[in-house]
Parts: structure tokens; C-alpha cells; sequence
């Protein structure tokens, strides 16, 4: 199997980045054995612009992709958040490579009308989109030629290389990393749970309420510092809808507390994953672990076995795959239900 991946990389950030799920990918592309060929559009974009003009770089980067496809002749083509990426490159790659089958993944929330703009406009020109929400609203991206599936977020040994639950020295009993949202669910809920715990124990909150966000080395090692971690988005209720966070978390084995809203409770139990219904009862529930380190490193332990095993990159990506090349599938995914056409 060939796979060109094609997203923002972010390599003129120079590092200052959290783990990205195109690396996640890539890696495990390579864990399939698999050859890889990676695309950063805006950077390369940017790289080509004459004096900083974007339309220049724009056009060049397009005609960059369509080279790198014809050259590299993968069997898939993935393509993430490509803002300088225009469909009529696709058309020609298509055109150009017609058994090469074409995927938008897309990670942020579809209660996001950007979002869900950015998946519309690659719902025509591609084979199907892959998004990190769950449910029959992934119907609103079928055009009757493609399908809309979720996609579980990877997680990776060379990426996740921590196992917190078998530690018992933190700097952090708690952690969250995130950003202001002002009015949303995670606000309203962040301020009581701070208000209620932030004198019991050491809170490593980041990005929120006036404090510096982390990256790259840094959020790394606040990942490997900390006891317990909340996984909350700006919104609930939607179903398996979580950012990236979430693997980060349980896969480096940090107790996690997760909405009972978001229907996790499909892939993990009580043992693996700690489940919430309201602030009062997640406050409960922080302290509990809080104080029973015992059970809080049973449950961890659990649930990092248990995501990895899930969704380790190498299987997420097959069963990316396996779906767009209309493959039977070599084993039974346990979201495969999650497949619109």
C-alpha cells in the first residue's frame, strides 16, 4: 500500500506543536509496513509564494501536489486540513491516477459550521470523509458516490511513551489542557471544578482562565507529570466526539474523566475510563481517585492497555484503508458500524 498524506504540518512552527494526528498516520503507515509519502500544503505553499503573496503560493503548491501524486503514485490519497489545496487538483490527480482513492479526515467538531464547510467542500471531489464525530449526522456529507465514516483518534508507542499508571510521584494531581471558551459546556464546567478542588489538590491547568497554553517538549512532559487528567470538550453530547487530547491521556496512562455524554462507553468501562454526569459528580469523583491511589492506577493501567489496543495508529489507519478501497475487513472494528454510504 501507497499513501500520500497530505495536511498542514506545521513545520514553520518549528516544533512548537502538539502531537499531530498526520504523524500519527504516517507512523502508522509505516507499522503496516506500508510506504508513506508526506505533503505539507501551507508550508509548502508559503516556501513558493513570491514577496508573501498567498494566490502565488496558492497555485504553486497545487500544482506541486498534482507532481508529487503523479511521481509517488499512491494507492490512497488522504487529505486533511488543506487550505491552499483546491479540488481541481484532485480532479486532475483523479483523472491522472483513476484507481487512487481520495479521503478528507477531518478532526475538529461538526458542531462547528467551519467544520463542516471545510468537509462540504471535499464531499464532491473525494471517494469519503473520515471525521472524529460519531452518529447519523455524518449523513449530511453524502452525496450519493461516497461515504462519511468516524474515525477513532490514533494513538502511537513512538508518540504516547509514558505509562503514568505505573507511577506514584506527580507534579500534577490533575491536569487539563485546553482554551478558553467562553459560554460553552467546558467553561461553565472548568469554573466549578476549579472553584471546588483547586485548594485539595495541585491543578495543572493550562491555556485557560489567564494561563499560558504548552507545546511540544513541554506539553509532553506535563502529559508525563500528571496523575489524573480531565477530557472535556467546548460542547457534550455529541456522540464519540473527542479532540485528539483523548489518546494523549490514555495511552500514557493518565486516569481520565470523560462525559458520560460523549458515549465512550461503547469501547471502554468503569474500570478503564472514568465516566461523569454533571460537575458535582465529577468533583466527587476527582477526589475519590484523589485519595485511593490503588484504584486509580488499576483503572489507568486498564484503560491505557485498553486504548492502545484499540486504537493503536496502525489499525486506525487500516480500517481507513480497508474502507476506502472498499476491502473486506481483515478484522472486526468495533466503530465499523459508524460507515455511511
Amino acid at each position: 500500500m501507497r499513501v500520500l498524506l497530505a495536511d498542514n504540518m506545521q513545520l514553520r512552527r518549528y516544533g512548537n506543536v502538539r502531537m499531530l494526528p498526520d504523524g500519527m498516520f504516517a507512523a502508522g503507515a509505516v507499522r503496516n509496513g506500508w510506504r508513506v509519502m508526506e505533503f505539507s500544503d501551507r508550508d509548502i505553499g508559503r516556501y513558493l509564494s513570491v514577496c508573501g503573496l498567498r494566490p502565488v503560493g496558492e497555485r504553486r503548491v497545487n500544482r506541486k501536489l498534482v507532481e508529487t501524486a503523479l511521481a509517488f503514485r499512491p494507492d490512497i490519497l488522504l487529505i486533511g486540513h488543506c487550505d491552499f489545496i483546491r479540488n481541481r487538483a484532485l480532479a486532475e490527480i483523479r483523472s491522472a491516477l483513476p484507481s487512487c482513492r481520495l479521503a478528507h479526515f477531518n478532526y475538529d467538531a461538526i458542531w462547528q459550521e467551519w467544520t463542516c464547510r471545510q468537509i462540504r467542500e471535499r464531499m464532491d471531489s473525494t471517494d469519503g470523509v473520515f471525521t472524529s464525530t460519531a452518529g447519523t449526522g455524518l449523513r449530511q456529507f453524502l452525496t450519493g458516490r461516497n461515504f462519511a465514516a468516524f474515525m477513532p483518534t490514533p494513538c502511537d508507542d513512538a508518540f504516547e511513551t509514558e505509562d503514568n499508571s505505573r507511577k506514584t510521584v506527580f507534579e500534577h494531581d490533575l491536569l487539563f489542557c485546553g482554551r478558553d471558551a467562553p459560554g460553552s459546556f467546558r467553561d461553565r464546567l472548568m469554573r466549578e471544578v476549579y472553584d471546588a478542588v483547586r485548594d485539595k489538590l495541585r491543578f495543572g491547568l493550562f491555556g485557560m482562565f489567564g494561563r499560558p497554553p504548552v507545546y511540544s517538549a513541554d506539553y509532553e512532559n506535563a502529559l508525563a507529570a500528571s496523575k489524573m487528567s480531565l477530557n472535556l470538550s467546548r460542547e457534550d453530547g455529541w456522540p464519540l466526539y473527542s479532540s485528539d487530547r483523548i489518546g494523549h491521556l490514555m495511552a500514557n496512562g493518565i486516569l481520565t474523566f470523560q462525559s458520560a455524554g460523549g458515549g465512550f462507553q461503547r469501547f471502554f468501562s468503569e474500570r478503564e475510563m472514568v465516566f461523569f454526569d454533571g460537575a458535582r459528580d465529577l468533583i466527587d469523583k476527582i477526589l475519590y481517585y484523589h485519595a485511593h491511589d490503588d484504584e486509580r492506577r488499576a483503572v489507568a493501567a486498564a484503560g491505557r492497555a485498553a486504548y492502545r489496543r484499540l486504537f493503536n495508529s496502525a489499525r486506525v489507519l487500516k480500517f481507513m484503508a480497508e474502507t476506502l478501497t472498499a476491502t473486506p475487513y481483515s478484522e472486526p472494528y468495533e466503530w465499523a458500524d459508524e460507515v455511511y454510504r
